[in-house]
């Protein structure tokens, strides 16, 4: 006779294992995103400015960089070092690294049991990393398209994933000073515009003209 609790048991861990796929496939949607913005970022655009006030274009790439290597080993429950942030930029080759990267933070959220437990690093549920991860390259890929003069569109399903996940996190986030306050949108802005403005963007943003 089957017992059920060993039923249930094997219906838990199948569910965890399709969530562990779903969040990896997300992430490699989000990538594929994001990449053609990324190596469309030409070298004499480096200075630029970039919807995040304290990071020009150079600087938000080593960051977007430096966030989906240490979320590689976040994805073990390891920890990764942000007080710091290498020039991956003047080491070269940062665009085919940024694919190279990614692909290996998908297979790192792939594995078995990632999203099981609490965060060696942040100590937040695992299935939370994930999430800022996966807002970080959707969200930084549209600050570089909007810097750099470049089209961005959102994975669809990623997106989906990442509007209620972001409601839950932006407290916690603001209080963080990840996110800055929320900018005021109209009843009916799309998802997407709704969703940077949760982060405290204004999804109007624009660089302001050399003469300004």
């Amino acid at each position: 006779m089957t017992n059920r609790t060993d039923g249930a048991d094997r219906t838990d861990r199948t569910s965890r294992t399709d969530d562990t796929a779903r969040i990896s496939a997300l992430m490699e949607n989000a990538a594929r995103a994001a990449a053609p913005v990324v190596r469309g970022v030409d070298d004499a655009q480096l200075g630029l400015p970039t919807p995040c006030a304290e990071y020009d274009v150079r600087a938000l790439l080593n960051h977007l960089l430096h966030v989906v290597i240490g979320f590689q080993a976040l994805a073990a429950k390891g920890t990764a070092d942000f007080s710091t942030t290498p020039d991956y930029v003047a080491e070269g080759g940062w665009r085919d690294r940024f694919a190279a990267e990614t692909r290996k933070l998908a297979g790192a959220w792939a594995r078995p049991g990632t999203l099981e437990g609490v965060s060696g690093g942040f100590g937040m549920p695992q299935l939370t990393v994930a999430h800022m991860v996966l807002g970080d390259m959707t969200v930084h890929a549209w600050d570089l398209a909007r810097a750099t003069g470049q089209d961005f569109t959102p994975d669809g399903p990623a997106l989906a994933e990442l509007a209620p996940a972001f409601a839950e996190l932006a407290p916690m986030a603001r209080r963080m000073k990840v996110f800055g306050e929320p900018v005021p949108v109209p009843e009916g802005t799309p998802a997407f515009e709704t969703l940077l403005a949760a982060t405290g963007r204004d999804p109007d943003w624009s660089p302001r003209p050399a003469n300004a």
